[in-house]
């Protein structure tokens, strides 16, 4: 059986090592691009189009990632078509984060797939896991949201300004609070 590289490890959702010489090049790869894109005219859409699909993993038609940005690797991140995500959003991906279409993210939410180890011999080597997170088609996240590592949020769900998910949520949920929950179920074809 062949030895898993540390990026494979941490697919599999493995403990894995992040200070691996090829994940430190990536993500000083990544850091290099970040600063580049966040110094775009904002203005200046075609150059932004240009910068955000060579960041990111895949990129579909009409989408809207405004600056700053903060990611990992970018490369692990995968957005659909119409998709927007506003200022001073954070993409932890070291584990695989895939956004389905029509997908809308207020200000200052984190997607987070890193989590350290409990065993503190574990943490203390710098050890950790990756979860993968997966938001589906047309999901809006309201400002200042947590999503932590390993969590769905299901098809036109909702997810309330201030919260943290830990858990996975429904589809056609509204969800709010800390741990966020859902707090009433939504129908997608009613009007307000």
């Amino acid at each position: 059986m062949a030895t898993l590289t540390e990026k494979e490890k941490s697919y599999a959702e493995l403990l894995y090592q992040p200070a691996d010489p090829e994940l430190v090049a990536n993500r000083q790869a990544t850091v290099k691009k970040l600063t580049a894109y966040n110094q775009i005219d904002p203005l200046d859409v075609k150059a932004r189009q240009s910068a955000i699909q060579d960041l990111l993993g895949q990129v579909g038609d009409n989408c809207v990632v405004e600056q700053p940005l903060f990611c990992t690797y970018g490369y692990n991140t995968t957005v659909g078509d119409n998709f927007f995500l506003n200022v001073d959003c954070k993409l932890l991906d070291s584990g695989k984060i895939t956004i389905g279409n029509n997908v809308f993210i207020a200000p200052n939410v984190c997607l987070i797939t890193e989590e350290h180890a409990m065993n503190v011999k574990q943490r203390l080597a710098g050890l950790e896991y990756a979860h993968p997170i997966n938001i589906d088609d047309n999901v809006w996240i309201a400002a200042g949201v947590l999503v932590l590592p390993g969590v769905t949020i299901g098809e036109n769900s909702v997810i309330g300004a201030g919260s943290v998910v830990a858990k996975d949520i429904p589809a056609n949920s509204l969800a709010v609070g800390n741990p966020c929950r859902v707090i009433r179920q939504l129908d997608p074809d009613a009007i307000n």
